[in-house]
């Protein structure tokens, strides 16, 4: 059931202290440019959807835990990316986890040439309008600070990335989003890529092996099952209730629940009775804080100038401009719940 790079490129046309420390050993691949906000093709959530203009055709996007392959920083041949089920944490979207990760990696290498001038401003190129870093680190930061504050910001991006395709925003022009927007496998997905990305800095080894590594333990300490079948049964578990095959991608329609939870604590989203009745929930923790309790936002701002998707005044009654940063992320996400409730589209 797996999907292939060609066939979901068509799939998207169709439808859519610190100072001493090193940054990640990436020598085969440059750290001085930002990622591409969508490093590798995304899956859409659900088993033998049908796409709107390809109605024959059945799209999956699954993996098992035998084909996760080896770690490439920005993407490697080989990766066995797709959805996973796993008993503790729920669907893992492994594209969305290695992309989070990849973006951690490229931000402390990043926060270390910050920490050395003082001040560091990076354009992010557009996602619902230009986007700017600021980062203001601290020459007092340790390094595991550092390391906290690019998985903070990182998962940051990460929710931008949610919330703009929410309001239409798309990686290809004039093909939908909405239906992926905050799905329910997306901001766990991305906070556990964010988890391990972190962890892959701390350990020493060459990111790319660390990664392959830490993955691989990861799944396996989740209960990750073993087969792409488990993972469709899992899927077709909560059809019509998270999910439905009745309407065609990028049908917004297609889920019918959303995690719209993101901030501070995460719980996965697992199949209710599934396999898990013994099996504490694998819940993730949002980095906050330093470890002498100082905020990681005070340390960085995301600058957005918003473009004319966003109903900024409405959203906004006092708002003079269209300039936004993070920590006005929960007004967007109270509006964009607001919509899901009455199931209205933007």
């Amino acid at each position: 059931m797996r999907i292939y790079n060609s066939i979901y490129t068509l799939i998207l046309i169709c439808c859519y202290s610190a100072v001493n420390a090193e940054p990640p050993n990436l020598s085969s691949r440059s750290l001085s440019a930002p990622p591409h906000r969508v490093i590798r093709t995304c899956c859409a959530f659900g088993s033998d959807l049908r796409l709107m203009i390809f109605p024959f055709y059945r799209y999956n996007a699954i993996s098992s835990a035998d084909r996760l392959g080896p770690h490439g920083y920005l993407g490697k041949s080989g990766e066995g990316n797709g959805i996973i089920y796993t008993k503790r944490g729920g669907f893992i979207d492994l594209g969305h986890l290695r992309d989070q990760a990849d973006w951690t990696a490229y931000l402390y290498s990043r926060i270390l040439v910050a920490q050395e001038k003082g001040n560091l401003t990076i354009r992010l190129g557009r996602e619902g309008g230009s986007k700017l870093l600021n980062l203001m680190v601290p020459g007092d930061l340790n390094q595991d600070d550092a390391i906290k504050l690019a998985g903070r910001i990182a998962y940051d991006l990460s929710i931008w990335h949610e919330i703009a395709t929410w309001y239409g925003c798309s990686t290809v022009p004039f093909v939908p989003e909405r239906y992926s927007s905050f799905s329910v496998e997306d901001p766990y997905s991305n906070l556990l890529g964010v988890t391990l990305g972190m962890e892959a800095i701390r350990n020493g080894l060459p990111y790319e092996k660390a990664m392959t590594q830490i993955i691989a333990k990861t799944m396996e300490t989740m209960g990750a099952v073993a087969t792409e079948h488990d993972t469709y049964m899992a899927m077709e578990a909560v059809r019509e209730i998270w999910w439905t095959r009745t309407r065609h991608l990028p049908n917004i329609k297609i889920m019918m629940e959303r995690q719209l939870g993101v901030y501070a604590c995460l719980e996965p989203l697992r199949v209710p009775g599934w396999a898990t009745s013994n099996l504490p929930s694998y819940d993730l923790h949002v980095p906050e804080k330093t470890a002498d309790g100082r905020k990681l936002n005070n340390f960085y701002e995301l600058d957005f100038k918003l473009n004319y998707k966003f109903p900024v005044k409405e959203i906004f009654v006092s708002k003079n401009d269209r300039r936004v940063t993070q920590e006005d992320f929960g007004t967007f996400i109270s509006d964009i719940a607001k919509d899901v409730k009455a199931g209205r589209l933007r």
